[in-house]
């Protein structure tokens, strides 16, 4: 177990500090120059990645420092007590087991006398179930026409996953199947399902309620107007089906709470399981990946699964040094704790990954945003960074401005495919389409290049004025996939999901909850019914009192 005393006063966390005393404001330049097999020393590779931290400003010591202080975090012990279901959720007394849903069917994992492994892969056969259904055209709505379209209701973790992987294995559809297009809908403005309800047909729409607690009013608010849309339509005269059939035909619901689901409406064959143990961050896994399977098919899923997995796998075997998640996770901890980066942009140069950098935006910033230790000290150490991004090609458009030559520093990570468009049956089209790959990957490995060197990466360069000069001396990480498939996604997603939990660790803070969403929902729900009963607003600050009256004027105002 690591050490009582507060991480800024352990022996490894000192000596770090002295040792980036020592380094000053090295220049990466000087640590190539210093270092000519930086690639290698600093590149591990396992399930289909390759992790290039070479261009991160440090040195082998810095490394060994920085294994020192995992060691010191006893690190390998959390990973084994988060594999294999120990209570590392402390704040929530529950194991975090989302890493149990990509186990396969021959495994066995016991956590607390119960083996897992059996009901998740009871969800999964439920799932496929389903799925196949939809995939014959043999689930039909009230009315007997099969359903076309699929309407995700989710927010947070039961949005982003399943619409972050749909689109990034758009490729991966199988063939031969019924027609059938999945859809999202998650704010709770209503402005995406409006959309939706105003071009799709009620006789051929399902929905999928997402929701772990059942309670999330953003979800809920979004279902109740689906549902009266469809009842509207389908129980009037002209259609005149049951509301009950209809409710049956037309919703999926995946909840950890099956009483409030069968409460609201949807059928006790068309719920699955979603457990306590999976965090809604880290649930895409399982039924909560439903549209996943919907887009791909459950083979493609299951490879999403597999992927994931022998990342888990490399995450307990490999040794700290050679751990990809590990040495991602490290190089973060450098950034932020003792070279001062406090932002981090997340750079996929594929189109297909344009909404990677959302989901880890919830996954990094929900986890390890956190101020107080497992025993509730304030830490006197910055934590998670502030983490943003945007697909490569067009964010050099739009923010690398700041990132060459702006003051405020960030850490970049690159991601790529090594292989692209193989599968193009067309000779000339496919050439066409490789050559956009090969521009594609020549901007990337240049734009880490130009951080790295600055001016110097052109090596006859001549003096330029100071506005046009580049510093450089910033750091990133190039993380590579052999090709973009359901497997290496799902171990690129696992990479991500470990590194939290490493970083997490070290900083002493629970990455599985989230107590700092709760205020501002219940004084939303506080505001929401002093908005609809038009008082009791003379209790509010000056500001907020403003804007509520403003509402109310502006609502007088519609004839």
């Amino acid at each position: 177990m690591p050490s009582a005393s507060p991480l800024s006063r352990r022996p490894a966390w000192r000596a770090l500090v002295a040792h980036r005393e020592a380094l000053g404001e090295t220049h990466l330049k000087t640590l190539f120059a210093e270092q000519p097999d930086r690639y290698r020393a600093f590149t591990r590779s396992a399930a289909g990645l390759t992790l290039d931290l070479a261009k991160q400003r440090w040195t082998p010591e810095t490394r060994e420092r920085l294994l020192a202080l995992a060691r010191e975090a006893d690190v390998p012990g959390a990973i084994g007590r988060l594999l294999d279901g120990e209570r590392v959720n402390i704040s929530e007394d529950r194991p975090a087991l989302h890493t149990a849903l990509r186990l396969p069917e021959s495994a066995s994992l016991v956590v607390e006398g119960e083996d897992l492994v059996p009901a998740v892969h009871r969800t999964l056969a439920r799932m496929e179930a389903m799925v196949a259904r939809l995939h014959t055209g043999q689930w039909r709505g009230a009315t007997g026409k099969p359903i076309r379209d699929v309407v995700n209701l989710g927010v947070g973790g039961s949005d982003l996953g399943p619409l972050m992987v749909t689109h990034a294995l758009a490729d991966f559809r199988p063939e031969g199947v019924h027609g059938l297009e999945v859809h999202f809908a998650s704010t709770m403005d209503g402005s995406q399902l409006a959309d939706y309800l105003g071009r799709l047909n009620p006789e051929t729409t399902l929905f999928v309620l997402s929701s772990k607690s059942f309670t999330t009013i953003d979800t809920l608010s979004n279902a109740r107007t689906a549902r009266d849309w469809l009842l509207a339509r389908l129980t009037g005269e002209r259609v005149g089906m049951p509301a009950a059939l209809v409710m049956r035909q037309h919703f999926i619901g995946v909840s950890a709470s099956p009483e409030k689901m069968r409460d609201w409406g949807i059928a006790d064959a068309h719920q699955l399981e979603f457990w306590e143990w999976v965090g809604g961050r880290y649930s895409l896994w399982g039924a909560i990946g439903l549209p996943i399977a919907l887009v791909v098919g459950m083979d493609h899923f299951r490879e999403l699964l597999a992927g994931a997995h022998a990342m888990d796998r490399h995450f307990r075997e490999a040794e700290l040094a050679d751990n990809l998640p590990v040495l991602l996770a490290l190089a973060g901890i450098w950034n932020v704790n003792f070279l001062d980066i406090r932002a981090h942009s997340i750079l996929p140069y594929d189109g297909r990954l344009e909404y990677f950098a959302a989901y880890l935006e919830q996954l990094e910033m929900e986890s390890n945003g956190k101020s107080v230790t497992h025993d509730g000290r304030q830490v006197d150490y910055a934590t998670c960074p502030v983490l943003w991004g945007q697909l490569g090609p067009n964010a050099q458009h739009a923010f690398y401005q700041l990132l060459h030559q702006g003051t405020q520093a960030v850490v970049c990570d690159f991601i790529a495919p090594l292989r692209r468009y193989d599968e193009v049956e067309d000779a000339a089209t496919r050439a066409h389409l490789k050559e956009q790959h090969r521009l594609t990957l020549a901007n990337c490995f240049a734009q880490s290049r130009v951080l790295m060197l600055g001016d110097e990466a052109l090596a006859d360069g001549d003096a330029q004025p100071s506005h046009k000069r580049y510093r450089g001396n910033q750091p990133s990480t190039t993380l590579l996939l052999e090709r973009l498939t359901p497997a290496t996604l799902g171990a690129l997603i696992a990479l991500y999901e470990h590194k939290v939990y490493v970083q997490a660790v070290i900083w002493d803070i629970n990455p599985f909850d989230q107590w700092g969403v709760e205020l501002g929902k219940r004084i939303a729900g506080e505001t929401e019914r002093i908005l609809a009963r038009r008082r009791g607003q003379e209790a509010m600050d000056d500001s907020s009192r403003g804007l509520i009256e403003a509402f109310w004027a502006a609502e007088a105002e519609v004839p």
